[in-house]
């Protein structure tokens, strides 16, 4: 095959769009995608498009160090295919060794499966987007999100195939609790109004009446009244998350827009934990307390 080299995008959220009508039957076309999330269109796939990973993702992406995530060079990866993903299949690159992660045409009576794969330090990975031969030329649209992170572990890992779930419904130790409020991507007191099983989407829906949003990333938490705002957390349908009375502090990753959860304490317990960690001084970062 002929190899071509396009620019490389550099930004905080990458959009890539590509036209496939002036490209080569036969050549791969070489892009490596630096920012941490971002997405790709193209445009009448033709020939192939090599897309090489190598994200310069904030501190705040890389997890602590010690923690053994992003500080030993681990990164997890997801992309999720638009709606309408036509003519092309989506391959993950693994030293040379292809896994098909997208098919030409998904089931379209289903919501878009979002998949995740790992990376170790030191291994070579790509994503092989390849365009599929068809006779005529209709309008055809492969195009995906993606999103690389250095701080994910089980407990967000909600896709399947080959990232383990195993430990995502365990509860956080104190520790993990307090290092949760330094590091999540939402920090939210309040309470659980309801919960929704959706089994197309495999997980459950916590519909959240946030008292206080200490942190969030993106309008999460939104309306309601003047004393609490709503929003919806997203956990793993097999953790069998139920309505729970009193107050909760809510952390977690934003994932493709939507919330998911990490630790979810009773608030109590996290002002135990709190005080005890802020009075032997080992506390990681502060958070106002009522």
């Amino acid at each position: 095959m002929n190899y071509t080299f396009l620019r490389k995008p550099c930004c905080t959220i990458e959009s890539t769009n590509l036209c496939g009508l002036s490209q080569h039957p036969g050549s791969v076309e070489q892009i490596s995608l630096r920012c941490a999330e971002g997405s790709l269109e193209w445009l009448y796939p033709n020939g192939a498009l090599r897309l090489t990973l190598s994200p310069r993702l904030p501190s705040a992406a890389v997890g602590p160090v010690g923690s053994g995530h992003g500080s030993s060079g681990h990164i997890t990866a997801c992309v999720k295919p638009a709606e309408s993903f036509l003519g092309a299949q989506l391959y993950l690159e693994r030293d040379g060794v292809l896994e098909l992660l997208v098919g030409d045409r998904p089931d379209e009576s289903r919501p878009p499966r979002v998949r995740c794969f790992s990376t170790q330090p030191g291994e070579r990975l790509a994503l092989f987007l390849q365009a599929t031969p068809h006779q005529d030329i209709s309008r055809r649209i492969a195009a995906f999100r993606y999103e690389l992170r250095g701080d994910w572990n089980a407990r967000v890992s909600l896709d399947s195939d080959p990232i383990s779930s195993e430990g995502a419904c365990r509860p956080c130790n104190d520790t993990e609790i307090l290092m949760a409020v330094c590091t999540s991507d939402f920090v939210v007191r309040g309470n659980i109004h309801s919960v929704v099983d959706d089994k197309d989407l495999r997980a459950s829906v916590i519909k959240v009446s946030a008292t206080r949003v200490y942190r969030q990333k993106y309008a999460l938490f939104s309306g309601g009244g003047r004393l609490a705002k709503w929003g919806e957390i997203r956990t793993l349908l097999e953790c069998g998350a139920r309505p729970g009375a009193g107050s909760f502090l809510f952390t977690g990753r934003v994932h493709f827009g939507e919330a998911w959860l990490g630790c979810a304490p009773r608030y109590k317990d996290f002002l135990r934990a709190y005080d005890l960690a802020k009075e032997a001084r080992q506390i990681p970062c502060e958070l106002a307390s009522d």
